[in-house]
């Protein structure tokens, strides 16, 4: 293997840890909403302290339930991840354009093997 695929392996490791660890291990397990949201925890110590509280501002759109609010966050982050992988897919094909009218190898490698002759 080499230095990058362990790299890899490695991270990977991590973020399945990340994912598995706090439901193995029942954090959570002694509140009402176990994991709930930045908001949601935020919006509750906020009326424990001051239940009086009004808020400055109201949302736009309240959707009418939980799985909704859920669905349009999943979609939200699907678009902005597609949003970065066709940008960086874009750069990088212009990249190797500009390499191939040049006149250059691309890809890994590609230096070396030009170097030796080959």
């Amino acid at each position: 293997m080499n230095k990058n695929t362990k790299i890899n392996a490695l991270l990977l490791l991590v973020v399945a840890a990340l994912a598995v660890l706090p439901l193995a291990l029942g954090l959570g397990d002694d509140e009402k909403e176990p994991f709930a949201g930045a908001d949601a925890q935020a919006e509750t110590a906020i009326t424990e302290i001051d239940p009086d509280y009004e808020p400055w501002f109201s949302p736009l759109y309240e959707p009418p339930s939980g799985e909704i609010e859920s669905a349009l966050f999943a979609l939200q982050a699907a678009l902005g991840a597609g949003v970065l992988a066709y940008y960086f897919g874009l750069r990088r094909g212009r990249r190797q354009g500009e390499l191939r009218a040049s006149g250059q190898p691309d890809g890994p490698g590609a230096g070396e093997s030009a170097a030796r002759g080959n």
